[in-house]
């Protein structure tokens, strides 16, 4: 069976990501007016300040930004989005959570629901496999990173933990509330990472076969390709060919 690499996971996300640009706008854009809704400077506020550090992570201008915040906080446009999660099962049994933030409860679960069944799936009922996943800050480098210098400095900025994966990348796990500094003591240190989010992270992963992990991959497209949707996290160990496959 092909080997399920974690670096392979990330980078594949990652290429996800920077191939579906626009949209990343439109995701940052409403975090941050959301953000801003709960009110204060991103300093008091570390959701805000997350989000602002993903909108400049890809390039977002200062006036967009600052838009949204004016948004969020000076009127009542972010009021009539509404966050919610959907759970849901894949192919080989995987847990799917599904993040959205939608101003059409009716609409969205529609489209999720399609989603799931389209491509082989179930949507789930709440806490039906939400128990598996907790919120945590991950921040990823490649195989062949200086571990000791990244391990020097996250542990002062107040990291959990720091773990050599099999493949040799490097994962650092932070509370949500010390991603920040963590990640901004890292870039001080010109430590740039290649992935740096709050992601609901779980311990429990179901190695898939490259069947599975196709079609788990077509699943993951679909409902990340959902306007409503925001994130979209699943505990699949998919094989590194069917990740080859799609990149």
């Amino acid at each position: 069976m092909s080997g399920h690499s974690k670096w392979a996971n990330i980078k594949h996300r990652k290429a996800a990501q920077d191939a579906k640009r626009g949209k990343v706008f439109t995701r940052v854009i409403r975090e941050i007016t959301v953000a801003a809704r709960q009110g204060g400077e991103p300093a008091d506020n570390p959701r805000l300040r997350v989000a602002i550090d993903k909108a400049r992570a890809v390039n977002m201008g200062q006036d967009a930004i600052d838009r949204a915040i004016a948004r969020g906080a000076g009127s009542n446009e972010g009021d009539n989005l509404e966050e919610i999660t959907y759970e849901g099962y894949g192919p080989g049994g995987i847990a799917i959570l599904v993040e959205t933030m939608t101003d059409n409860r009716q609409r969205t679960v529609a489209a999720v629901r399609h989603s799931f069944s389209k491509a082989g799936g179930k949507m789930g009922t709440e806490g039906s496999v939400s128990y598996l996943f907790q919120r945590t800050g991950q921040i990823s480098f490649p195989p062949g990173t200086d571990e000791d210098r990244i391990m020097e400095t996250v542990l002062d900025a107040g990291a959990e933990d720091m773990v050599v994966e099999e493949d040799q990348s490097i994962s650092v796990i932070t509370t949500p509330a010390s991603f920040p500094q963590v990640l901004e003591a890292l870039q001080a240190k010109e430590l740039t990472p290649a992935f740096a989010e709050i992601v609901m992270a779980t311990e429990v992963s179901i190695p898939l076969n490259e069947a599975d992990s196709e079609k788990t991959l077509r699943l993951l497209t679909n409902l990340e390709d959902l306007d409503d949707v925001q994130n979209v996290f699943h505990n699949a160990g998919l094989s590194d060919a069917a990740l080859n496959k799609n990149q």
